[in-house]
This record gives structure tokens, C-alpha cells and sequence, in this order.
């Protein structure tokens, strides 16, 4: 039976946002644990409870706190809960802003109610998910420039078996999937994972893949398959 995914939704659009818990919530394994109309609401909410959702979906413009803004403070404060960007903003800059403070996908609103349920199951899976325009922007813009990333290490830095688990990671397995491929226990995945957020400064598994995207260790197609 697969695990409950707990999501916060974050729109101040009253009606959209319960359209989406109306969609998320047929499905058996997905559970929203609250709603907030602003960032701030968001953020009061994951300091004072003691039960945290394992994504947030955010919309970028809201009052008092913009997503933008909430989603720097999810990273720095509660680096455990993934951010999935919805909005109706779609142009190259939004988008490449949104990698770049750590969102873990982004979808907009015009997207089906199953790529929006596809997107929030792959994330919780696999920690990210971008789709074939994501990644494209992710090449042609530059979503994290070396002057933005602190020390970004040349690839003969990472060892061989650190490669090969940035690439499966790229494929979008998940950590069963590259302990069974690369014949390594659950617990030395997580330790390669730990070692290549370290050592590239990324922020999450979304950042791992800006970063091997960006420095020619993985290509669109290798994440396409």
C-alpha cells in the first residue's frame, strides 16, 4: 500500500485552492493537512504544528508573503518538505528563479488535474520532477551560475560511484530503484545522495539535477527516459 502524501496548499485564490484539494483529495493516497491563503499563513502554520506536510503546493503571487519568499524561508527552515510551484506565471525567468531558490517541480495552472497528480506522486517518489520545457529552460537558462554557487566543484571531484548515482538519480529512480541497479545497500544511496548535496551546494535532489544538467554529467534525453 503506498504512503500517505501529506500536502499544504498556499493560493490566495479562495476558489482555485479548493478545486485543487477537491482533485488531490479523491485520491486514496494523498491527505491535505491545511490551507493557506498567504505565505505567512503557510509559515505560521509549519512553525507552530507538530505535523509537517511532505510537499507544499505554492502559488507565487500572494499577499504578505509571496512564494517566491516562503519558498526560500521552506529551504533554509524545513529543507525536508518539497515545494511545488503552481501558478499562471510561465515565462523562462519565473521558472528559472523558482529552480534556483529549490522548488521541486513547477506546473501552471492551465495543467490537467492528472499532470498536477502525476507531478505531486513523482516528487514525493523521486524528490523532483521537471517536465521536457522545465528542463530545457534549465539548458538554455542560467539557472544557477557559478558565481551564484558558492565553490561549484569541477566534475573530477565526484567520485565514479558518486557519478553513476547523480546519473540514476537523473533518470528519476528513486532510492530503492539505484540500490537494486547498482547492487548498493538503501543506506550507502542516501550516503552518496548526502555527499552530492554537500559537495555541489545544492539544496535538494531538484538542485542535483540543475547541477549535472548544467555541468554535462546528464543530458535532457537521460532524464527522458
Amino acid at each position: 500500500m503506498n504512503a500517505t502524501i501529506k500536502i499544504v496548499l498556499a493560493d490566495d485564490e479562495e476558489l482555485f485552492r479548493k478545486g485543487i484539494a477537491f482533485i488531490l483529495q479523491r485520491e486514496k493516497n494523498i491527505e491535505i493537512i491545511f490551507e493557506a491563503s498567504n505565505g505567512q499563513e503557510l509559515i505560521s502554520f509549519l512553525n507552530e504544528s507538530t505535523i509537517h506536510p511532505d510537499i507544499v503546493i505554492m502559488d507565487l503571487k500572494m499577499p504578505n508573503l509571496n512564494g517566491v519568499e516562503a519558498t526560500k524561508i521552506i529551504q533554509s527552515n524545513f529543507s525536508e518538505i518539497k515545494v511545488i510551484v503552481l501558478t499562471s506565471y510561465d515565462t523562462d525567468s519565473f521558472i528559472a528563479n523558482m529552480i534556483n531558490v529549490g522548488a521541486s517541480s513547477y506546473l501552471v495552472k492551465n495543467s490537467t488535474p492528472k499532470e498536477m497528480i502525476d507531478t505531486v506522486n513523482e516528487v514525493f517518489d523521486k524528490g523532483f520532477y521537471y517536465n521536457e520545457s522545465v528542463m530545457k529552460i534549465i539548458n538554455d537558462v542560467e539557472v544557477a551560475k557559478p558565481s551564484k554557487i558558492k565553490s561549484l566543484i569541477e566534475d573530477n571531484e565526484l567520485t565514479n560511484r558518486e557519478k553513476e548515482v547523480l546519473q540514476l538519480i537523473c533518470k528519476q529512480m528513486n532510492t530503492k530503484e539505484i540500490s537494486d541497479k547498482l547492487f548498493i545497500s538503501a543506506r550507502t544511496v542516501d550516503g552518496h545522495r548526502n555527499n552530492l548535496l554537500l559537495k555541489t551546494e545544492s539544496k535538494n535532489v531538484a538542485g542535483l539535477v540543475v547541477y549535472a544538467l548544467q555541468n554535462k554529467i546528464v543530458n535532457n534525453e537521460d532524464l527522458l527516459l
